[in-house]
């Protein structure tokens, strides 16, 4: 005897109605709060990678993803900003003699690190 296509999946239904409603339930998700680098990935892989967006998006991983690429971007960003003022000579005593200065040179710091993170993680 052939089964009906209700008996041949693995699927159950409920019964309203009159009708039969397949018992659907989404898994379990995070839910971290997403920042400035993982917005703006989300952004990008939406308008680009239409693909990967929707992939990620249908295996419930979205938010995790995004998370991750943030963390991963603040800590890139994190550990370029050490090494560049290191490498400047930026410390505590220019800005104890030279606030001014070492504003400047911090912000340049921040500008140039944050376009290597973009590239490097973000827009990719």
């Amino acid at each position: 005897m052939k089964k009906s296509l209700f008996e041949n999946n693995s699927l159950t239904y409920r019964e309203e109605n009159g009708r039969l409603y397949p018992n659907l339930e989404l898994p379990e998700q995070t839910n971290h709060t997403i920042g400035k680098y993982g917005l703006l990935h989300l952004v990008f892989i939406k308008a680009h990678c239409k693909g990967r967006y929707t992939t990620i998006l249908s295996e419930c991983r979205l938010n995790e993803y995004l998370h991750e690429i943030d963390l991963e971007a603040n800590q890139m960003l994190d550990s370029i900003i050490s090494h560049l003022a290191t490498e400047r000579g930026i410390d505590e005593n220019l800005k104890t003699r030279d606030m001014l200065r070492w504003v400047a040179e911090m912000n340049n710091i921040k500008a140039s690190a944050e376009e290597i993170v973009l590239q490097e993680v973000v827009l990719v």
